[in-house]
């Protein structure tokens, strides 16, 4: 979180440790390739026979399949029906030498290709064609050295109304990477006077940068004309989040969300009965009660060493009630989290 260039851990593999290997390296004097590790025992069942065939390994949809379910496609025949064609050709589903889901992976790539060039232009067009029946609809975008687009904002009339009303405090709420395109999701929300989501506008980034979010909060302000600054500004906690935020919004008072607090004291604390004491501590009226409630947290759960409650206890004044008490926070920050 303290890092301006975060990235996504990726997700761990996993293997049941067989030691089967065969590896092959190149004899240089020879000129030919020569067996140099061959170990044939297996720690586990090998596949059957019948299942051979349904082997990613041994999966391929040729050049001739591809043209024939193309053309099946564009009339409208259901994937699930080509497949029953393939199989009845073949004479049975292990001779056909792929499965329905590869054929479905190649039906997503065929349509990618298609859109590959298209798909910044239409998204352009649709916005523009927004503006015609909305007169209030404000977009913008910009674009990197080869004229690719790069990052992209918009808002509507409903949420310069909204804004305008109830932005006094702004949620700065990143997706990651939730989407086709690999790119950051940025929604801007609030809370109306229902205590329900009231999105102010959103933003598709090319990276989470400070500039990348810089550039969202001007599009932002100078989407609803820069006649309001919103008084309270909470995110989940990102260096380059904060950096922006206090590069066009000096005057905001920056906050954690509760929510996203929540989510990690449970993942790095794994003891159920913490969260509740962890909350009892985030709503401490007064910073003398907090401190308290604080040392008797950390005794009772041993976390003097533990490097997540050290951190958050340096933020104690971005997320505690009695250090934050007299601010714009009477808002339930559960209901702003969007979903």
């Amino acid at each position: 979180m303290e890092r301006e260039d975060r990235t996504k851990e990726p997700i761990a593999l996993t293997r049941v440790g067989c030691p089967a290997i065969f590896h092959l390296k190149l004899d240089r004097k020879s000129n030919k390739y020569v067996v140099a590790n061959f170990v044939s025992f297996h720690n586990h069942n090998l596949i059957g026979p019948m299942g051979v065939p349904f082997l990613r390994s041994h999966r391929k949809v040729r050049s001739p399949d591809k043209a024939s379910a193309n053309t099946m496609h564009k009339v409208g025949i259901k994937t699930s029906h080509i497949m029953d064609f393939a199989a009845q050709q073949s004479g049975g589903y292990g001779k056909v030498g792929y499965t329905q889901k590869d054929l479905y992976n190649h039906f997503t790539a065929q349509r990618k290709i298609e859109v590959a060039d298209g798909d910044a232009e239409g998204a352009l067009a649709y916005l523009c064609a927004k503006v015609e029946y909305d007169p209030l609809f404000y977009y913008k975008y910009d674009v990197d050295e080869q004229n690719r687009l790069n990052n992209m904002f918009r808002r509507d009339s409903t949420s310069l109304t909204d804004y305008l009303c109830f932005g006094d405090v702004l949620l700065f709420d990143a997706i990651y990477r939730t989407n086709a395109y690999g790119k950051p999701f940025v929604i801007l929300a609030g809370v109306n006077s229902h205590f329900q989501t009231a999105v102010f506008g959103c933003a598709l980034l090319t990276a989470e940068t400070v500039e990348t979010y810089t550039w969202v909060l001007e599009k932002f302000l100078d989407s609803m004309g820069n006649e309001k600054m919103s008084v309270s500004v909470m995110t989940d906690g990102d260096k380059a989040m904060r950096r922006a935020i206090k590069t066009v919004l000096p005057n905001a008072r920056h906050h954690l969300c509760k929510w996203h607090l929540k989510k990690n004291a449970v993942s790095n604390v794994h003891v159920p009965e913490f969260l509740c004491d962890f909350e009892k501590c985030m709503s401490m009226p007064t910073e003398e009660e907090f401190e308290i409630a604080w040392t008797n947290l950390v005794d009772n759960y041993n976390l003097h060493e533990n490097n997540w409650a050290i951190e958050v206890y340096k933020k104690r004044h971005l997320w505690v009630e009695g250090y934050l008490r007299g601010l714009l926070l009477n808002f339930d920050i559960m209901r702003l989290r969007h979903k």
